[in-house]
């Protein structure tokens, strides 16, 4: 667990877990581009249009997704270590989509735990929580370091949850990819999904998504009909 994780409060009842690229802050093609320069310095070459598909998933379950084997195939952590170089050559053109911080902000004011569930790296994390401005907004924050499979596989939300002393049937989970909601899915969390990562809402709803919004500033405005509100008024029977 990371330190993040361990240091985070315990016992409160209900929460709300983020995921950070394309949900919350605008990297998802940035990612796709560095992934595709990574992949050219191999040989590679991989359309931009099937790089984006995949983002959201963990970096090696990325490549394995992307290239084919065969003998001229390069080591997965070499590909992995050229994308890191140069998505981190962007960490300054990194900007959160507009009304993120109010949102994360408004739901953590409201009572209820707020936990980053993201498969990025540490050194990137770190960077994104600080683009956030959320403050003392995040209770919790996961990484790569924190779960042995990538999404889609459950991991990071399962160690996000109990960063923040939350229950699955306590929580709702936001993200902007095929694979946030099929993760979400497997620990049968309701998903929101956001279309800022570019992903269609036909798309996210299809991989489970039981609401979409254009992102945070939408569903900032709607958060009290939304599965995030009702967290704040729950069923009487429960």
């Amino acid at each position: 667990m990371s330190k993040a994780a361990d240091q985070a409060p315990s016992g409160l009842r209900r929460g709300v877990l983020f995921d950070v690229d394309g949900t919350l802050i605008d990297s998802s093609y940035l990612h796709t581009v560095a992934w595709w320069g990574a992949f050219r310095q191999y040989g590679q070459d991989i359309p931009m249009a099937a790089i984006h598909q995949h983002v959201g998933m963990g970096g090696a379950r990325l490549v394995n997704a992307l290239l084919p084997a065969g003998p001229h195939r390069p080591a997965t952590a070499d590909v992995l270590a050229a994308h890191g170089a140069l998505y981190a050559a962007n960490w300054p053109a990194l900007r959160a989509f507009d009304g993120t911080a109010d949102l994360l902000t408004g739901c953590h004011a409201a009572g209820l735990a707020v936990a980053l569930a993201s498969s990025a790296r540490t050194e990137d994390l770190a960077v994104m929580r600080d683009v956030l401005g959320a403050g003392d907004a995040i209770d919790a924050a996961t990484s790569a370091n924190d779960a042995s499979r990538s999404k889609p596989a459950p991991d990071i939300l399962v160690a996000a949850l109990a960063a923040i002393g939350v229950e699955a049937a306590d929580a709702v989970y936001v993200g902007d990819a095929v694979w946030d909601m099929k993760a979400a899915a497997a620990l049968g969390i309701p998903s929101i999904g956001v279309t800022s990562g570019g992903i269609p809402a036909e798309a996210l709803r299809e991989a489970g998504a039981v609401e979409v919004y254009s992102g945070p500033r939408e569903l900032l405005d709607k958060l009290g009909a939304s599965a995030i509100g009702r967290l704040l008024t729950p069923d009487p029977g429960q």
